[in-house]
């Protein structure tokens, strides 16, 4: 007998009406679930993704232990670099770290193309596994955006003030545009074959865009990303944008041909709403709220439902990615709390 699939994180994500909230959690699959730190004793994350079953395993373990109403591909937004010619390592307790960093517009031209059936089969395979084995939820599939992955190629590593990469950006405005349309290219390809491979929606975490201010955004981001959602609206998929400390920039992605406005924990939903985000939005308890005690908690996931539920087209989900220190009773708890409080309000 065919499994039905719970759809209603895609109805929000196409602004319509639902019984429920739908909630999902950036970082759900891994990070504080016990089953993954056992799995991760024996395997870097690298190795992970490059074993299908195994991926698929832990993509799948949030949904079975939370009750969330999507999963989320597990790998990192490094895993299509090396494809075009990037030296990236994940580093334990730094991230990723890249030996070829880009300095120049000779750099740029020798980045290649990727070709996902033949540089991430793993990717695709995992995707098919847990499409085949009938996941109960929709799945999300995702890249990294063009400034974020410029951003670790520039600097070579994570940043805290992305000095490099701005330099870059003003100093060399044609090897910056030459990266942009090399990295677009290379999302817009990596991100179909996932659909094509069988998820259902995708998110683009533009992590670090938020240290641009909004000027520089239109000018040096702003084009690459339309081409890249515009290419990616012909594959009928909900389209979701994020960023960390990107406030400012929440009526540019409103802007941009997508589905869904991200939102981290700075701005509240009902003033993104009073500002012009017309789109439904995703969003955004602070993830450290989930290390308060659970009167805090619930507290806090009220007030953000309260606002997320006055506009159909709503998902909860927290403003940047769960910590590895969180319990995991903590966030089968808190999934409980929505669907039951959502239930109950838009019932009346």
């Amino acid at each position: 007998m065919e499994k039905r699939i719970n759809e209603t994180f895609l109805k929000a994500a196409r602004g319509e009406k639902t019984d429920f909230v739908p909630v999902w959690y950036m970082r759900q699959a891994g990070r504080s679930q016990p089953e993954y730190r056992e799995i991760k004793q024996k395997y870097s994350l690298f190795e992970i993704t490059h074993q299908p079953e195994l991926c698929a395993y832990v993509t799948r373990l949030p949904v079975e232990q939370y009750g969330v109403d999507a999963a989320i591909l597990y790998k990192d937004i490094m895993t299509p670099l090396p494809a075009i010619g990037v030296d990236v390592e994940i580093k334990s307790g730094i991230g990723p770290v890249i030996s070829n960093p880009i300095t120049s517009l000779a750099d740029v031209e020798k980045l290649g193309e990727i070709h996902p059936e033949e540089d991430v089969p793993y990717v695709l395979d995992t995707i098919k596994i847990l499409t085949q084995e009938q996941l109960s939820v929709p799945l999300i599939g995702f890249s990294g955006a063009p400034f974020t992955l410029a951003s670790y190629m520039i600097e070579g590593g994570p940043s805290k003030n992305y000095t490099k990469t701005k330099s870059f950006m003003y100093a060399e405005p044609k090897a910056w545009f030459a990266l942009m349309d090399k990295l677009g290219d290379m999302t817009i390809t990596y991100v179909k074959s996932q659909i094509k491979a069988g998820v259902k929606a995708v998110q683009i975490f533009d992590s670090w865009v938020g240290a641009l201010n909004v000027e520089d955004y239109r000018y040096y981001i702003k084009p690459v990303m339309n081409r890249i959602f515009s290419a990616l609206s012909e594959e009928n998929v909900p389209l979701i944008m994020f960023g960390v400390g990107a406030s400012h920039l929440a009526l540019e992605w409103n802007e941009l041909p997508l589905n869904v406005v991200g939102l981290d924990w700075r701005l509240p939903i009902r003033e993104a709403r009073e500002l012009g985000v017309n789109k439904p939005i995703q969003g955004n308890l602070d993830p450290a709220v989930l290390m308060a005690p659970w009167s805090v908690i619930e507290e806090k996931a009220k007030a953000i439902l309260d606002q997320g539920m006055e506009k159909p087209g709503y998902i909860f989900n927290l403003g940047h990615g769960v910590f590895p220190q969180v319990n995991p009773e903590t966030l089968k708890k808190l999934t409980a709390f929505i669907h039951e409080y959502s239930t109950e309000k838009l019932s009346k």
